[in-house]
């Protein structure tokens, strides 16, 4: 995953309240579990139909945004497509923890704020002051040092490696412990 930190530059806004993943990515390109190559079917059928989607690094949302099934294909065409932070009054639980883990940056701001962004066209984000231009945010200090680490889960997993190796060498046995009728090893 790589680090997150400064997003700057223009914004595309989808003006829609309630965007499930579905219609991020539609249930018939999730075929499979590789995380690129999701960008080209991002908002299919609203693309299909001639809906404008800019390709910019920010991506500012109505309310509710990502609500629907879980599937980690949403952020996965996010984030092939060029989105790296999304910034809208409330998004879906799952969904933005999925973005998290991801390495995307979903950012919950007041709508007037939103609104003023989206007029502005353009925003610069800085994760570690935790600041959309003057309108601050908050996020949880763990995902903070995970996205500006550029840390997934099997990285944080791998950077306990000598703790888990030491915990296997101690828990090796060798061979199968048996107990008598009271219970006590033999």
């Amino acid at each position: 995953m790589d680090p997150v930190n400064i997003i700057e530059g223009a914004i595309t806004f989808v003006d829609q309240d309630d965007v499930d993943t579905d219609q991020i990515i539609p249930a018939r390109y999730m075929k499979r579990v590789e995380r690129t190559g999701f960008g080209e079917y991002l908002f299919h059928e609203w693309r299909a139909n001639g809906y404008d989607l800019p390709s910019n690094p920010i991506l500012v949302a109505g309310e509710n945004f990502g609500c629907g099934s879980s599937r980690e294909h949403a952020p996965w065409a996010l984030l092939d497509y060029g989105f790296v932070a999304l910034v809208a009054p409330r998004f879906a639980d799952i969904f933005k923890n999925n973005c998290t883990k991801n390495g995307m940056l979903p950012i919950e701001l007041p709508k007037a704020q939103c609104d003023e962004l989206v007029k502005r066209g353009k925003a610069r984000i800085d994760l570690e002051h935790q600041t959309v231009d003057e309108f601050s945010f908050e996020i949880d200090p763990e995902i903070k040092h995970r996205l500006l680490n550029g840390l997934d889960d099997i990285s944080i997993t791998l950077t306990k490696e000598d703790a888990i190796a030491a915990y296997e060498r101690d828990r090796e046995r060798h061979g199968p412990v048996t107990t008598d009728l009271q219970g006590a090893g033999v």
